[in-house]
């Protein structure tokens, strides 16, 4: 009994301090699937590329720009140098912000480092049935409260637990704002009440 307690307490610990959400840049978010200890090495590079660039011309780098930064790294493995990696990177990572000129992007890049652009993406476990959904449902003209609603809706459907508060993550970046492209995660009130509303 108090092995099986140990366990479950472990699990909540592990599952609630696990990010698959971070932020890049203040306008750039980055979601993330597979072997989330590669996509540390990848969202540290996207990191200091992003602010690199800010140093250097004082602007912020472009979405587009920082997933190009990233597909390269991923892209190098098997090169004959010193800082290939012995393997791919197992993880698939969503890319999302808004640029300087209000532009909304949402890029997926796959485990070989080769990435496109999409309106609505779904990664993971059950991303099928759930890119099926959004293919079917979403619409460029969606409002970003109705795209949240969205993704909340079809998260309930392919989770196999009850979603809530405690098991998933709701981040945004918002371009309607005075300063756009401020990338921020809800908190879970602010998830417990998007919940309420389905």
């Amino acid at each position: 009994y108090a092995i099986e307690a140990i366990k479950q307490w472990y699990q909540r610990r592990v599952r609630a301090s696990i990010e698959k959400i971070v932020e890049i840049d203040d306008h750039i978010g980055c979601a993330m699937s597979g072997l989330i200890a590669d996509s540390r090495i990848l969202i540290d590079h996207a990191r200091v590329e992003a602010q690199s660039h800010w140093f250097t011309f004082n602007e912020k780098m472009t979405v587009e720009s920082v997933t190009q930064s990233v597909s390269n790294l991923a892209l190098s493995f098997g090169e004959y140098d010193r800082k290939a990696m012995s393997r791919p990177f197992g993880v698939a990572i969503l890319m999302a912000g808004v640029d300087e000129n209000g532009e909304s992007v949402l890029l997926h890049m796959d485990p070989s480092g080769t990435y496109l652009k999409y309106g609505a993406k779904a990664i993971g476990a059950g991303s099928e049935g759930a890119q099926a959904t959004l293919e079917e449902q979403y619409h460029k003209s969606m409002s970003l409260d109705d795209g949240v609603k969205l993704c909340l809706n079809v998260l309930k459907q392919v989770m196999e637990e009850k979603i809530s508060s405690t098991n998933i993550e709701v981040g945004v970046c918002r371009k309607d704002q005075q300063t756009p492209g401020k990338f921020h995660l809800l908190q879970k009130d602010a998830i417990d009440t998007l919940l309420s509303t389905l």
